[in-house]
């Protein structure tokens, strides 16, 4: 009812239409929401591992660890997603060709991020921050952007690529 009302009215004003060729809005895609993800999903790993070590027979270690594995999952979805996003709409053939890796890297880190939601690994959340670090490397360089490893000022201060500015 609602598209054939705003048809009409399309009719009478003459409404133009929009298009756009991207999900979100040209020269704002940024690898830094996939890196707080990763680095969200191994200090989730962390804590889940703090609450296991005190009495985790306790109902507030038990609420802590559940609470953790579904923030776990959702961080690690984050980074599935924002990656996808940035690999599917961002790079273009010229980028593909500088970088030939990037389609093995973007499933490697689909492949990382899953195997982060199904288990506890840090070895694993580790991988998954190393392996979007390198996505965000190849991003910035694109961009011919220089970019820097610091630890993130916060836990778990794993490095992180900034870019230098």
């Amino acid at each position: 009812m609602i598209f054939r009302l705003v048809r009409a009215l399309d009719t009478v004003a003459d409404i133009p239409t929009a298009r756009a060729h991207c999900d979100i809005p040209c020269k704002i895609y940024d690898p830094a929401t996939a890196q707080i993800a990763a680095l969200s999903v191994v200090r989730l790993m962390d804590i889940m591992g703090e609450a296991a070590g005190a009495d985790a027979q306790s109902l507030d270690a038990q609420n802590t660890i559940a609470r953790c594995i579904l923030r776990k999952e959702e961080e690690a979805e984050k980074v599935k997603q924002e990656v996808r996003v940035i690999w599917g709409d961002y790079f273009k053939t010229p980028h593909i060709e500088a970088f030939p890796e990037i389609h093995d890297l973007t499933h490697r880190i689909m492949q990382k991020a899953s195997a982060c939601k199904q288990g506890t690994s840090r070895a694993d959340g580790e991988a998954l921050v190393e392996l979007v670090n390198r996505f965000a490397e190849i991003f910035w360089e694109t961009k011919d952007v220089k970019t820097a490893r610091h630890p993130c000022p916060y836990p778990p201060n794993l490095p992180a690529v900034y870019p230098a500015f």
